[in-house]
């Protein structure tokens, strides 16, 4: 049996491609045994396919070619354990930020099954909530443009990124407006939090209680109606609001362009 392969014959014989073979060429990680100096044509042994073996597992692990190749150059065990060592550690950390993605997937899916099942809107009712976990900004908000730069700002601050909070976003207004129907103005923007590892200064709570609620078909300019509604209930039942509303958009132009299914949420905590 012939123990000389062209470079076509060794890319697919190792499932790669001829401009792959050539790069580890150019960068001496994987050199043919001969090259023809008439027309530069490469050739490979099957000694080598070992070599080749060995570049893919490592790529495989995350490596790259240039850690492959001081690998390859300065072969011992001990350097191999280390390089082996250091790429399970960063597996690790993706691994955790993947199960992290994956409980947003599902809180936020669980979020919008729940929406989709609810079927009295503008309907007052009370329920009862645990602590939630936020980071928050105090910051007068009074327009989308204003908003949208708390958001960011809040977002920096907290050294998140948009991907954590994708529908976990929410208003506050505070007792003082409430109580004197002012409701065209904010006095934070908070994101629901659900690691439990981020940092940061701005990380509080909701507290646990009993919330009037109400959910409408809308998003937060539709609001003030609502929040009027909220207060006549609250006062025909004789309940005291004992802190500031949570208003949360839960499906907006985002999600679905049919304006029928937007879903807004405002809270406001009580006592009975």
């Amino acid at each position: 049996m012939k123990n000389r392969f062209s470079i076509g014959e060794m890319a697919k014989l190792h499932n790669t491609t001829i401009k792959t073979l050539r790069y580890y060429d150019e960068i001496d990680l994987l050199k043919p045994v001969h090259t023809d100096s008439n027309n530069g044509y490469r050739y490979y042994s099957t000694e080598q396919f070992e070599q080749v073996n060995t570049i893919n597992y490592l790529k495989e692990l995350g490596l790259s070619l240039k850690e492959i190749k001081r690998h390859l150059d300065h072969r011992d065990i001990n350097g191999f354990l280390h390089l082996l060592e250091e790429q399970q550690r960063l597996t690790e950390v993706k691994i955790k930020e993947l199960e992290q993605i994956n409980r947003r997937f599902q809180h936020r899916i669980k979020d919008i099954k729940l929406a989709q099942e609810i079927k009295e809107l503008e309907v007052p009712f009370v329920k009862e909530i645990k602590e939630r976990k936020i980071v928050r900004l105090m910051e007068k908000i009074s327009s989308e443009p204003q908003l949208e730069v708390s958001l960011r700002q809040l977002e920096n601050s907290s050294n998140m990124n948009s991907s954590i909070f994708i529908g976990g976003v929410g208003l506050t207004i505070s007792i003082r407006n409430l109580l004197n129907n002012k409701f065209n103005e904010y006095n934070s923007i908070f994101i629901l939090v659900e690691e439990n590892d981020i940092q940061s200064p701005l990380i509080t709570t909701l507290s646990e209680g009993k919330y009037a609620c109400i959910y409408y078909n809308g998003n937060h300019n539709n609001s003030p109606k609502h929040y009027e509604s909220l207060l006549n209930c609250i006062k025909d039942n004789g309940f005291q609001i004992i802190g500031d509303s949570i208003e949360r958009t839960i499906i907006d132009h985002y999600i679905s362009e049919r304006k029928e299914d937007y879903l807004t949420e405002i809270q406001i905590p009580i006592k009975c």
